[in-house]
């Protein structure tokens, strides 16, 4: 039977298939959480219910109903719903959904309604493809991504459609989703006599991460690999529940948006003096196979741009770190991971080395360019002092505490200031220093 048939709640017949398959909410009234999109009163809800709909894309992590609203609406509107995954479909499977979705605009005067799933697998020539006819109303599109439109959907496809984030579900609503599985006589286990005690349904909430599927998955499996006692019912306790999910599921992928959101997590984190919470989106990382080598640079980076000269230090301890992940591997090379992490999470903070050489860049780019005094000029070649190279240089070596006053800079620049230090760390030695310098240079000796 089509998924999308609208007689199937209608059918006598029982739903096959997995428990999160027939779980799926057929109707805006049985779709659990999600409140702030589809609770009553919001712009979705009431495009379904006035099947008035718009280009729209949903994204949000693995489990939150991207897919069920597709569905749900597929079962309200009564426009022809067609339906592509980008994993496997290609520019001949969109021409085809359009050439149909025409005929049936001129024919028949009904729209159609085209759901990709996993848009963000279509690349650039394929999304270009569809965008003529959503412009034209010849599809009303609705994508679902797990990743972030705004880096992997083309900017004129989102541009005409609307942006719709799901959230991962609350602890609230897996309870419920899980209850309502246990009870449901038609597509769950409602026929059943089902005990499941509360730490195992707590486990079951827990380990799930908000991820609807997984955690019907779990009580699927705990349920039919369990036999039912001498009362006939089938009792689930935290045993049996850890053995159904073993493994918490992370909602990370490697080289999607929740990569660039947990490692931005980390160095600000770190950036913040927080070492908790540097160690705790650490762990994350490393829990879900993150790159260790891709972590060593970031805290390398790190060293230099948010602590710079606070601590130099700071900057050996992220390098042993890097050299750690390939010298020694995982796991063993999280600990130096964590020692660095550590370490850059309460060390003194320093932003003047990056705003120093950003300063100076600047100053390259825009200031005219500067010629290099001729004191400063390269002497050591043949005939360079007839050409005036080198003459008057003050070698500093010679002179009181080894520094004298001269100018190093292009003459149009010579007055300027690009390293402003902290008085932080390090830098406040740093700094005394500075003043030294600046004291001499003021009287010129």
């Amino acid at each position: 039977m089509d998924l999308f048939d609208h007689s199937q709640t209608q059918s006598s017949e029982k739903p096959k298939g997995p428990l999160a398959s027939r779980m799926r909410p057929r109707t805006i009234e049985e779709v659990i959480g999600q409140k702030g999109i589809v609770g009553k009163g919001t712009l979705l809800r009431r495009a379904i219910e006035a099947d008035q709909l718009t280009p729209m894309i949903f994204h949000g992590p693995p489990g939150t109903g991207k897919t069920t609203l597709a569905k749900v609406i597929a079962n309200s509107t009564s426009a022809h719903f067609e339906q592509l995954n980008a994993v496997i479909a290609g520019i001949k499977d969109v021409r085809e959904v359009v050439d149909r979705a025409k005929n049936r605009l001129k024919y028949d005067h009904e729209k159609t309604v085209l759901f990709i799933d996993e848009i963000h697998r279509f690349n650039k020539g394929q999304q270009d493809a569809l965008l003529p006819f959503v412009e034209d109303g010849t599809v009303v599109l609705i994508g679902a991504t797990t990743e972030n439109p705004m880096f992997e959907v083309n900017p004129a496809l989102l541009s005409r459609s609307r942006l719709f984030r799901l959230q991962s579900l609350t602890d609230d609503d897996l309870r419920e989703v899980l209850q309502t599985a246990i009870h449901d006589k038609e597509r769950g286990f409602g026929d059943y006599k089902v005990d499941i005690d509360e730490d195992a349904l707590s486990h079951l909430v827990d380990i799930s991460n908000g991820d609807a599927r997984t955690a019907l998955n779990a009580l699927e499996l705990a349920i039919l690999t369990t036999d039912p006692n001498a009362e006939g019912v089938i009792h689930i306790d935290l045993s049996t529940a850890e053995a159904s999910i073993q493994k918490r599921i992370l909602q990370y992928d490697k080289s999607g948006d929740n990569h660039y959101d947990t490692i931005s997590a980390f160095i600000k984190s770190i950036r913040g003096s927080d070492p908790d919470a540097a160690l705790y989106w650490l762990a994350k990382m490393i829990y879900a196979g993150e790159d260790p080598r891709f972590i060593a640079r970031r805290l390398y980076v790190h060293a230099a741009e948010d602590i710079g000269l606070a601590d130099p230090n700071a900057l050996l301890v992220a390098q042993s770190a890097a050299y750690a992940v390939d010298f020694v591997g995982m796991p063993e090379a999280r600990i130096p991971l964590a020692e660095a992490a550590l370490y850059l999470a309460t060390a003194p903070k320093s932003n003047s080395v990056i705003t120093g050489i950003d300063n100076a860049l600047r100053a390259v780019e825009k200031e005219k360019a500067g010629d290099v005094p001729f004191h400063l000029r390269d002497a050591h070649y043949k005939g360079a002092s007839k050409l005036g190279h080198g003459e008057g240089y003050k070698y500093p070596h010679n002179y009181e505490n080894h520094f004298v006053p001269q100018q190093y800079l292009p003459d149009h620049l010579k007055n300027a200031t690009f390293y402003d230090s902290s008085n932080n760390g390090y830098e406040k030695t740093i700094q005394k220093r500075l003043d030294y310098f600046n004291e001499r240079k003021k009287r010129g000796k």
